[in-house]
C-alpha cells in the first residue's frame, strides 16, 4: 500500500512541465584583483574567467587559447581601464563584441588620480597634493575629465616591453585604481547591477553578496586606517608609481619611485644617484617586487642601511585566486608599511 501511495504521488510530479532555470552569465575579467571582486558578487552561483594570469603584467600580454576562448564566450567583461590594458581593447572588439563591457574606472563615484611627476617624482609633496585635489574633485563629480594626454600612446609604444614601461615616467591618469578599497567598494555595487541586468532571476543574490563584500571592505579600511595612522611619515621608496591610490587613501605617501629594469644592471651613475637620494631622504625601506632580481636590488642598495626584504606588489601575486584575494592584497600592502615603520 505504501509503495502504491508513493507511486501515485510521484506520478503528477513526473508529468509536470520542467521549470526553466536561468543560466548564470559567462563572465571574463582582466586581472586577479578584479576577479576577486567579481567572485565575491557571484558567490556560489558561478566563477569568472581570468584573462591575464597571476604574475603577468597587464600592460602587455599574449592570451592563451583558453583565455581567448573565455573572452569570446563572455556575456559580461569587467576590466579596469583601457589605460591599464590597451591591448585588451582590440581583443574585446574582435572576440567579445557582443559582451557587456564594464570599464570599472568609468563607474560613477570612482576616485581618479593623475601620475606624479617624473620617475622619482622629485616634487613629490607638491604633486601629491595636486593629485589629491584632482582626485577629490573627480570623486565629487563621479567621473573624470580628459586629462589623458599622450598616456595611451605611451602604453601602446611599450605594451610588449615591461622594462621600458617601468623605466619611463607617465603622464595622465594613473589606472591602478583598484588599490583604493573605497573604489573597490563602489565597483562591487556596479558589478552586482551589471550581473543583475544579465540575470534578473539571481539579482537579489548578486546585490546581497555585493553588500556583504562592501561591509567587509568598510571594516578592513577602518581597521587599516587606524593602524597606519600610527606610522604616518614612514619613509619608503617603491619601484614604480603604482601604489598612489593606496597611499592617498591611507595617507602614507611614498618618498619616490626608482623604476629599475630587472634585466640590466643600472649604470654606476644611476646607482650613485639612487644611493644619494636614499641618504638625503633618510629612507627606511625600499619595497621590492617579485619581477625584480633580488641580487640587483642588493647591489644597488648595498651599504645604504635600508630594509629591502619587504615585497610590495599590486596584483596579489602568490595569493590564492578567489574572493579573498582582494582584501588580502590590501592587508598585505598595509602590513608592508607597518613592517617598514618598525625597521
Amino acid at each position: 500500500m505504501r509503495h502504491r501511495l508513493l507511486s501515485s504521488l510521484s506520478l503528477p510530479l513526473m508529468l509536470a512541465p520542467a521549470v526553466a532555470v536561468a543560466e548564470v552569465p559567462s563572465v571574463a575579467v582582466d586581472i586577479p584583483p578584479v576577479h576577486s571582486l567579481v567572485a565575491r558578487v557571484m558567490g556560489e552561483l558561478g566563477s569568472p574567467d581570468l584573462v591575464i594570469q597571476s604574475g603577468a603584467s597587464p600592460h602587455g600580454y599574449s592570451m592563451r587559447p583558453s583565455e581567448a576562448r573565455a573572452l569570446s564566450d563572455a556575456d559580461v567583461m569587467f576590466f579596469v581601464s583601457d589605460e591599464l590594458t590597451p591591448w585588451l581593447a582590440k581583443a574585446r572588439a574582435s572576440l567579445a563584441a557582443d559582451a557587456d563591457a564594464v570599464e570599472l574606472m568609468e563607474v560613477p563615484g570612482t576616485l581618479h588620480l593623475t601620475y606624479r611627476e617624473g620617475p622619482t617624482f622629485e616634487a613629490h609633496h607638491h604633486a601629491d597634493e595636486a593629485s589629491s585635489a584632482h582626485g577629490e574633485e573627480h570623486d565629487k563629480h563621479g567621473g573624470h575629465d580628459e586629462h589623458h594626454g599622450d598616456h595611451d600612446e605611451h602604453h601602446e609604444a611599450h605594451a610588449d616591453d615591461d622594462e621600458h614601461h617601468d623605466e619611463h615616467g607617465h603622464d595622465g591618469e594613473n589606472p591602478h585604481g583598484w588599490l583604493d578599497p573605497v573604489n573597490a567598494h563602489t565597483w562591487l555595487g556596479a558589478i552586482a547591477e551589471s550581473l543583475a541586468a544579465q540575470d534578473p532571476e539571481h539579482a537579489a543574490t548578486y546585490r546581497s553578496n555585493a553588500q556583504a563584500g562592501q561591509q567587509e571592505l568598510e571594516a578592513l579600511t577602518e581597521s587599516l586606517s587606524a593602524r597606519l595612522a600610527q606610522v604616518q611619515g614612514t619613509r619608503y621608496i617603491v619601484f614604480h608609481d603604482a601604489y598612489q591610490y593606496f597611499e592617498h587613501r591611507f595617507d602614507v605617501p611614498a618618498s619616490g619611485a626608482i623604476s629599475l629594469g630587472d634585466a640590466s644592471t643600472p649604470s654606476p651613475a644611476r646607482v650613485k644617484e639612487i644611493q644619494a637620494r636614499v641618504k638625503q631622504d633618510d629612507i627606511q625601506c625600499v619595497f621590492r617586487e617579485p619581477q625584480y632580481n633580488p641580487a640587483l636590488i642588493e647591489s644597488v642598495f648595498e651599504g645604504t642601511g635600508v630594509k629591502t626584504s619587504i615585497v610590495f606588489e599590486p596584483l596579489g601575486v602568490g595569493l590564492p585566486l578567489g574572493e579573498t584575494l582582494y582584501p588580502q592584497l590590501i592587508e598585505r600592502l598595509g602590513q608592508g608599511i607597518l613592517r617598514c615603520a618598525d625597521a
